[in-house]
């Protein structure tokens, strides 16, 4: 496994590119950096690739062309094992989430044991991470009897429990109600401050990326038209695809 003489940023991807069946390109040419401990909020309208960035980035896919390296490690040039290396120190959860049918506790517990983390670390493990998303008093319950916000609370204290260095959440809160939305982002807000973790988040929620965003970037057909602190992007966007998207206009 190679690495680069400096580790500047976690991830940092130049001239990305994805096309399927060697037609259809659902990625073009996307660059673009994620300094350590940065939540960097991928937004723009549903279909125009945000999952497909999100699964390269997680290795469930390979780019078509350019380069993806992650704290150092040139991605495309892995072999499995190396890849799978690279994974292990990351997590991704998606917009539809499957739990074990189980207890909340043997789902957190999960991540762990396939790590081989030792015993003596598991339950301290499991304890913190349903501490941060404030689920501390339900690892007996079963999985099936939960809401669809402490579903997802549990998904990510799932991938919480063995602390990546990165995590990658994909539409979190796109079937929740406000109430919801907002625990959710604020367990977002304290993966950041307790565990350090870089987070990098697709939504299609503008207001969401302007509560929990340092920096944003837009994609539209598959290219970042724009990228910038939230500040900038919302408040003075210089894409007319941009100001059409925060306008509400239809744009698909």
């Amino acid at each position: 496994m190679t690495s680069s003489a400096e580790k500047s940023s976690v991830i940092d991807v130049s001239g990305l590119s994805k096309t399927y069946d060697g037609a259809t390109k659902v990625l073009e040419d996307i660059s673009f950096q994620v300094s350590k401990g940065e939540i960097f909020v991928v937004i723009g309208p549903s279909g125009v690739g945000k999952t497909t960035l999100l699964r390269l980035i997680d290795l469930l896919d390979v780019p078509s062309t350019g380069s993806l390296v992650i704290n150092g490690v040139d991605t495309t040039r892995l072999n499995t094992k190396e890849r799978l290396q690279v994974r292990r120190k990351q997590g991704m959860v998606f917009q539809s989430t499957l739990l074990f049918d189980d207890t909340v506790y043997a789902n957190v517990v999960y991540g762990l044991k396939i790590r081989e983390v030792p015993k003596d670390q598991i339950g301290v493990k499991v304890t913190k991470a349903l501490k941060v998303v404030g689920l501390e008093e339900i690892e007996g319950r079963h999985a099936k009897t939960l809401s669809g916000g402490e579903t997802q609370r549990i998904a990510i204290a799932r991938v919480l429990a063995y602390e990546p260095e990165l995590l990658l959440l994909d539409e979190l809160t796109a079937n929740l109600d406000p109430s919801n939305t907002a625990k959710i982002e604020k367990v977002v807000k304290d993966v950041r401050s307790i565990y350090g973790t870089t987070i990098l988040v697709a939504t299609h929620n503008m207001f969401q990326a302007k509560r929990i965003a340092d920096h944003v970037a837009v994609l539209f057909n598959g290219r970042f038209i724009e990228v910038g602190d939230p500040q900038t992007i919302f408040e003075h966007p210089t894409n007319p695809l941009t100001k059409a998207f925060i306008n509400g206009e239809l744009i698909y």
